[in-house]
């Protein structure tokens, strides 16, 4: 299988490369990243010399750089790229759009004139907006998203339907709750409050701290995402989560015992603009279906993600400083590969 990866060098688009690089040895993976702030190929220094990996650097809402990439004929496309910071959403909405929507767009169109048998579309839980108590949302509930981000995400998922339907695309639509794990840019709630309680700062904690939200290790939704590749049905919306809404506050507080920090360090902050109260997924549909489930329980996956940051400080201080810019720089601007290398 040869596979196009789009936002390959983001959270979750490098474990999935990875992931999937270690479990199918034979398949070849392009990854193709604008390389914005939240882009970062040292998250794959462990895989950038093997034969069947190649990274190419462009921009989903670039037409050319796109059709150049679609030169080589791909079994099937994992769309990641994305802008998916619900703060920088609220400060400025222009570039979510930009990215999210006309940059899935270009995608979907570069796809269906090449006849791509199979195109995977990662979202987010977000798009549902926030749910009830003792509810859940479906596949089949109505978007409601609340911040410009998840406004984008929604667009994009309902342009990807519209293929669907009127070109018979060969879409499928994931949508996941929130992540965490290693490699996760620290302005996300759990890399954040790692790396600012070792470095004995305060842990800023949006409102009441009981906002919730249902906590997926990375690997085991990268596993997720690899059963829809492989087995999912084409048309089909899978929703990808563990089971367990757990307030934010809670998050906090476990993480700063694991660290062995005092809780003296949590900071109240204002609100964020229209804060959803609370994300849970019926995710039965991809267990039922697809025989997926979690490997990781939230208590073992924080505690091995808090073990990988401890372990991994000299990454997190270039993350912060900006100085995991300069990778590309070093290890790809003057190599003369081509893509017929592959």
């Amino acid at each position: 299988m040869k596979l196009l990866v789009t936002g390959g060098a983001g959270f979750i688009g490098s474990n999935f490369i990875r992931l999937f690089l270690a479990t199918n040895p034979d398949a070849v993976i392009f990854n193709f990243d604008k390389l914005t702030y939240a882009g970062n190929l040292a998250n794959l220094a462990d895989v950038e010399n093997q034969p069947n990996y190649r990274f190419v650097r462009g921009d989903i809402c670039d037409e050319a750089a796109v059709d150049n990439v679609f030169a080589e004929s791909f079994d099937a496309v994992v769309h990641f790229a994305a802008e998916s910071h619900v703060d920088r959403s609220i400060a400025g909405a222009r570039e979510f759009i930009r990215t999210n929507v006309e940059g899935t767009l270009v995608l979907l169109e570069a796809a269906r004139k090449r006849k791509i048998p199979r195109f995977v579309h990662v979202s987010t839980d977000e798009v549902y907006g926030s749910i009830s108590p003792k509810q859940t949302a479906g596949e089949d509930s109505p978007l409601a998203p609340n911040s410009p981000y998840a406004a984008s995400k929604a667009a994009a998922d309902l342009l990807v339907r519209s293929y669907i339907r009127t070109h018979q695309f060969p879409a499928i639509i994931t949508r996941s709750t929130n992540n965490y794990g290693p490699y996760q840019f620290p302005e996300k709630l759990i890399p954040l409050m790692i790396s600012n309680a070792l470095e004995g700062k305060k842990l800023p904690v949006y409102g009441d701290g009981l906002n919730e939200r249902d906590w997926i290790f990375v690997e085991d939704h990268c596993r997720a995402i690899d059963a829809v590749l492989q087995k999912g049905k084409l048309g089909e919306i899978y929703n990808i989560g563990s089971g367990r809404p757990v307030p934010n506050i809670g998050i906090v507080r476990s993480l700063l015992k694991l660290l062995d920090k005092p809780e003296g360090l949590i900071e109240f902050v204002q609100d964020r603009p229209g804060h959803d109260r609370r994300y849970a997924l019926d995710d039965s549909r991809i267990r039922r279906e697809l025989g997926w489930s979690p490997v990781a329980d939230l208590d073992n996956g924080l505690k091995h993600t808090v073990e990988w940051y401890r372990s991994h400080m000299d990454w997190v201080h270039q993350t912060k400083s900006g100085e995991y810019q300069q990778y590309y720089e070093k290890f790809y601007v003057n190599r003369r590969a081509t893509l017929a290398e592959l």
